[in-house]
């Protein structure tokens, strides 16, 4: 057993923001407004779909947040890239949690499906990645499904999230 935590803050994750979670060049979220989770509400290496571990999260939504006035106005909705954004920051940040040198960056996803829209009305986003694979080799590289809920109910699936740890080269 390991002994890393498992869970977070919105204190915790916003240290990983200011890039001292890890340590400097190691994977680091974004501040908000673009950090897309408040908590992480647990983290394992082991368990989830594919029993290759997973990490769970939760987004408070309230009605002022800084994309509703301007996607769609009149018709607001959280933008679907916002939702899969809190998917590759989660993928990243468990790398970093597995101790993974490097900064993190999204490459790629296979297929996303979006079924349910998150609204001012919606109360609480609750998102999870499936990890398929971890490769530890020059390049590290975490690949997993992501699922989003909103309010309970499915709203985003994400297939092969794929995201890498880079390390700056010396000169």
């Amino acid at each position: 057993m390991n002994d890393r935590p498992s869970s977070f803050s919105y204190e915790d994750i916003l240290t990983c923001g200011h890039g001292t979670m890890f340590g400097p060049g190691n994977a680091q979220l974004p501040l908000p407004p673009m950090l897309m989770f408040h908590r992480i509400t647990e983290i394992s290496e082991t368990g989830g779909e594919y029993d290759k571990g997973f990490i769970r999260a939760e987004f408070d939504v309230t009605p002022d947040l800084w994309f509703f006035g301007c996607h769609f106005e009149g018709d607001p909705v959280m933008p679907g890239c916002l939702g899969l954004d809190a998917l590759w920051q989660m993928t990243g940040f468990y790398l970093g949690w597995l101790g993974e040198p490097g900064k993190g960056r999204a490459i790629s996803v296979g297929e996303v499906k979006l079924t349910e829209m998150i609204t001012p009305e919606t109360k609480l986003v609750e998102f999870g990645v499936d990890f398929k694979r971890v490769m530890r080799g020059r390049l590290v590289l975490g690949t997993g499904d992501g699922w989003a809920k909103a309010d309970g109910k499915p709203a985003y699936k994400a297939t092969d999230l794929r995201v890498g740890l880079f390390q700056e080269k010396a000169d």
